[in-house]
């Protein structure tokens, strides 16, 4: 008897072995291509929406027209020391300039175009606009805010991009030269090809120029400061990839994978964060309490987009209290079943049904966008692997074209980057 038991038993690893796996978990490779750039696409596409819905109405809410005067968000910003690029100047071309390129730096990280610089521009219009008219928001422009710093230090564009597309181009043009015995002549043609990232880094250098320049006028001084480690990093990066690629690019592999891994812990933990305080103080409320909170922004005409379904909803009471009961159940429950698969899966769904809600009901679309980009860190890698297939096919089927055999998958996570540019 002693016998089968002994051979069903597995031997225990040893410690120092279970770190050292656990180290090179972290250091090998970026975690969650997948989660990250569903949150990518989330955010961006949000701020998107929002920024091109607002196009008639954005001289009265971050310009020159609006009842919160250039005056006065200066003499807020020096109080608050919060980042802004508005305030170098009051003129309407500059703030034209600077809303246009947060329209086009949202458009290019949706789509994955040189993502490590527009991930860095998109941070600047986000905090520029919003830092501009403070008192501008739904609670979901908080969220953004964060994320947009987040995704800087992320390696967001590894799947579903424009730049893993690239990446995967060269990595097979690279293949099929080898295998035409012509490697001498063309093997170290491909990284020279773009000359996009160089030119990028360098007029986001002049960029850096400027806001150095308005120091005084731009913000707190750790943001210019982050700034330029990330301009230098990504020239370091650059150079290393040329002229040292072995144990150099190596080493910047691994603190840009830590990087990544530590960002995409701390969006998890902010998620957490948010859910577990709404709910906790929701439950000190006598309306959560009594399960009638629901019922009151339903009859507020301010939060009635479609006034006969609020009604409708509003009219029945067992509905009222089971939305308001389990609200506070989902968002309290949500980080305890972070280590349960199924059950973190399910609430989930019911968080990102939650916002569809809120979204349709009261009508605060971008709160409800924002809200789910956030969620969408927790989906599973399965789940996204196979909306992304199902998304290429419909594309291909779309466009009339076969797939492009290994191109839909692009990077894996776990294999060799391919070659960088300066900002690429």
């Amino acid at each position: 008897m002693s016998g089968p038991t002994a051979t069903r038993t597995r031997p225990r690893e040893p410690f120092d072995r279970r770190i050292a796996r656990a180290v090179q978990a972290v250091t090998g490779r970026a975690l969650g291509p997948h989660q990250t750039a569903i949150v990518r696409i989330g955010f961006s596409l949000t701020w998107l929406v929002f920024l091109l819905r607002e196009l008639p109405h954005r001289h009265e809410m971050y310009g020159p027209d609006g009842p919160w005067s250039w005056e006065l968000a200066r003499r807020l910003t020096a109080d608050n020391r919060a980042f802004t690029v508005l305030m170098w100047s009051d003129g309407r071309v500059w703030f034209e300039v600077v809303y246009g390129l947060a329209v086009l730096s949202a458009a290019l990280l949706l789509v994955g175009w040189h993502t490590r610089a527009v991930s860095v521009v998109f941070m600047a219009g986000v905090l520029s606009l919003q830092n501009r008219s403070v008192f501008l928001g739904d609670g979901g422009d908080n969220v953004l805010h964060l994320a947009a710093i987040y995704l800087v230090l992320t390696r967001c564009g590894q799947v579903w991009s424009l730049d893993a597309r690239r990446a995967a181009r060269r990595a097979a043009s690279r293949a099929n030269v080898r295998a035409a015995a012509t490697a001498a002549v063309t093997a170290d043609r491909g990284p020279r090809e773009d000359i996009v990232g160089p030119l990028l880094w360098t007029v986001l250098g002049g960029f850096l120029l400027a806001t150095t320049w308005f120091s005084d006028v731009t913000g707190e001084w750790w943001l210019p400061v982050l700034l330029w480690v990330l301009w230098l990093g990504h020239g370091l990066w650059w150079l290393v990839c040329r002229l040292a690629p072995g144990e150099p690019r190596t080493l910047l592999d691994v603190l840009a994978n830590l990087t990544h891994n530590a960002a995409l812990v701390v969006i998890m933990a902010e998620v957490c964060l948010i859910y577990a305080t709404a709910g906790w103080y929701k439950i000190q409320g006598s309306r959560w309490q009594d399960g009638t909170a629901l019922y009151y922004p339903l009859h507020l005409d301010y939060f009635s987009p479609w006034p006969a379904l609020s009604e409708l909803l509003g009219a029945s009471g067992i509905m009222v209290l089971l939305l308001t009961y389990g609200t506070v159940i989902v968002q309290i429950a949500f980080p305890f079943t972070l280590f349960h698969r199924k059950a973190k899966n399910v609430l989930l769904v019911a968080m990102m049904l939650e916002h569809a809600g809120i979204a349709v009901l009261l009508g605060l679309p971008v709160f409800s966008l924002a809200m789910i980009s956030a969620d969408a860190v927790f989906l599973p890698t399965a789940f996204l692997v196979a909306l992304g297939a199902r998304v290429a096919r419909g594309r291909d089927r779309v466009l009339g074209r076969r797939s492009a055999g290994a191109l839909p998958e692009q990077r894996r996570a776990g294999e060799e980057h391919g070659p960088r540019t300066l900002v690429g």
